[in-house]
């Protein structure tokens, strides 16, 4: 039947016509030709206001005609409304606009295959055929998780790939469903599946198995290359969202960075504590309850991370330390540089940290970390999981030594892609003892407010509660200061001659002994870390008073202040080195001399 043998209109006299029967009317030489009415698929504003249906009529033999039918002016008649330059809406809109946010949305070829999925309790959607997605408004989809879940041939894989490249454009998280693994005739789509599963559930939905990663780049790849373009009208604009006003924004990168001694790790455990408990950042201001994900190469959460949380007086039910990965080979350490798309997979599981804290940041980096190319690649990932989960990402990094004086955001060590893809840096300087003592926060850089100001503040050495002879750092807040991150640094730091260096080092020194004693070794290696030579540790060792004592005749050697010795009971127990000991402390060890 050709559709110029259909009747163009229907007039509606007397009382309103339901749709229904208007779609009768206008499909009946269709119908007297042997095709049973099959559907009629309203398609709807967010509001659930009618704006165009779609009439579904079908033959024995499986095959269908399909026709759009709309209203105007008093006439129902069959065709789309005219959209213009607009884009058409997602078919079952109202139900995905109202739907919880956290839950997730399949996204489906065909209004017959969504309505079914929607009978079953999952939220559902689709453009319509394999072919329509171009003229689609996909922004209703914006942020959310979404299944795609296409029909099991050519142009479906084609389309399923389509739509999922346009909501990921869209910040969209998206998953899709394996349909070779699915056991589907070919032009298998989701009602032959679930044919096949008369007793599936939504929950059942859900487990059908999913591409991995690797196999829908790999999808993406046999389909070759596709640029998507991504029109201004369709970009739904937004306000920043912020943690700490003009300070931390989630789904953004942050740095911190600061010479050694600046107590940089205690700042971001500060903010972390804050975040935990809803308290008041340095300005004031209040700020939403939230978890707090934290990954440390460096310290340890047991002896130093933990103690330090728990004196600013964090809830430590809310914050989660990145532990170790299990994989085919069995357990080991987190490695930043590679292992982001498990972490995420973990964090999709149900934790939603609000700050994620990367210390050191450069650690993400698997190659050199000097070249701006490897390091932008390096933290794409972690860039992405701040985006996807909508946190504030905050790496810790240092300065690099000789540049006192120059712009902040240029002195970050290493490529200066750190201080260019982070949107927020932050400095924290520190002023010599004989010039008043005192730390600095500084804002030096923001793209997304403000940049200048910061805070005065100070390290303080504290009992943890509930554990006496436990010490641990924390950070207690000063005044605001006005200027710039530049002029506030050069008025706080000292010169980075050598002299400047020694005192940095026997600082830094002072605030990793402030908690205990360490082992010799450890304290070695986190020198190293932090850029110290051995011999400016010596000396810094010197400085500071610090003293040294062997455990035993076959006991390692720890280094310590003689007041944290004196109030920490049984000290030298609580505190053991988690590194190997080197070849050479051993060595030493075994004529009765400490190396250091």
């Amino acid at each position: 039947m050709k559709p110029c043998d259909l009747p163009d209109h229907l007039t509606l006299h007397g009382p309103p016509v339901p749709p229904k029967f208007a779609a009768r009317r206008l499909a009946r030489a269709v119908i007297k030709g042997e095709f049973t009415p099959a559907a009629l698929h309203e398609y709807t504003d967010a509001d659930g206001r009618a704006i165009y249906w779609r009439i579904r009529a079908r033959l024995a033999d499986g095959s269908k005609w399909m026709r759009p039918m709309r209203v105007r002016g008093m006439v129902y008649e069959l065709g789309e409304p005219d959209f213009g330059d607009k884009l058409k809406p997602l078919y079952r809109l109202h139900e995905i606009a109202t739907a919880n946010r956290e839950r997730w949305v399949f996204f489906v070829e065909g209004e017959k295959c969504a309505d079914a999925l929607a009978k079953l309790g999952a939220p559902a959607t689709t453009a319509g055929s394999a072919q329509s997605d171009d003229r689609a408004d996909f922004t209703p989809l914006q942020g959310r998780r979404v299944i795609v879940w296409a029909d099991r041939d050519d142009p479906g894989r084609e389309h399923g790939q389509r739509v999922a490249a346009k909501l990921r454009a869209l910040g969209c998280t998206v998953e899709m469903v394996d349909i070779d693994a699915l056991a589907l005739p070919e032009h298998g789509d989701v009602c032959d599946y679930l044919a096949a599963h008369p007793n599936a559930t939504a929950v059942d939905l859900m487990a059908v198995p999913r591409l991995s990663g690797g196999e829908a780049t790999a999808a993406t790849e046999r389909m070759g290359p596709r640029v998507e373009l991504l029109r201004a009208d369709a970009v739904k604009i937004e306000p920043v969202r912020w943690l700490w006003e003009g300070w931390l924004a989630r789904g953004k990168l942050h740095i911190l960075a600061g010479a050694p001694g600046t107590g940089k790790t205690t700042l971001a455990l500060g903010f972390a504590a804050t975040l935990t408990v809803g308290g008041r950042f340095p300005d004031g201001a209040r700020c939403d309850l939230g978890d707090v994900l934290i990954w440390s190469g460096e310290d340890d959460p047991a002896d130093t991370l933990a103690p330090r949380l728990a004196a600013m007086g964090a809830d430590l039910k809310r914050v989660h330390f990145v532990a170790s990965v299990h994989d085919a080979h069995g357990r080991r350490a987190f490695n930043p540089s590679t292992d982001v798309a498990p972490l995420l997979d973990t964090l999709r599981g149900g934790v939603t940290p609000r700050l994620v804290i990367v210390d050191p940041i450069v650690n993400a980096i698997a190659g050199d970390s000097h070249k701006n190319a490897e390091v932008r690649q390096g933290l794409a990932p972690l860039v992405e999981l701040a985006a996807e989960i909508d946190c504030a990402l905050l790496g810790i990094s240092h300065f690099t030594k000789g540049t006192a004086g120059r712009d902040p955001v240029e002195r970050v060590t290493g490529s200066l892609a750190f201080g260019a893809l982070a949107r927020v840096v932050l400095a924290a300087a520190k002023k010599p003892e004989d010039q008043g003592g005192g730390r600095l926060l500084a804002r030096a850089k923001s793209n997304i407010g403000p940049d200048g100001g910061g805070f005065a503040y100070s390290i303080d050495v504290v009992a943890v509660p509930n554990y006496p002879t436990v010490q641990a750092t924390r950070v207690l807040w000063g005044e605001s200061v006005q200027g710039t991150a530049r002029e506030l640094l050069a008025d706080a730091e000292i010169d980075t001659d050598a002299g400047g260096e020694q005192r940095d080092a026997a600082d830094w020194l002072r605030d990793l002994l402030a908690a205990g004693p360490m082992d010799s070794n450890e304290v070695r290696r986190a020198a190293d870390a932090n850029g110290i030579s051995w011999a400016t540790l010596r000396r810094a060792k010197k400085r500071i008073g610090a003293e040294s004592e062997k455990a035993g005749m076959s006991g390692g050697w720890s280094w310590f202040l003689p007041k944290v010795l004196k109030d920490a009971e049984d000290a030298q127990e609580k505190y053991v080195s988690t590194f190997g000991e080197s070849e050479h402390l051993r060595e030493s060890e075994a004529i009765g001399r400490e190396v250091f």
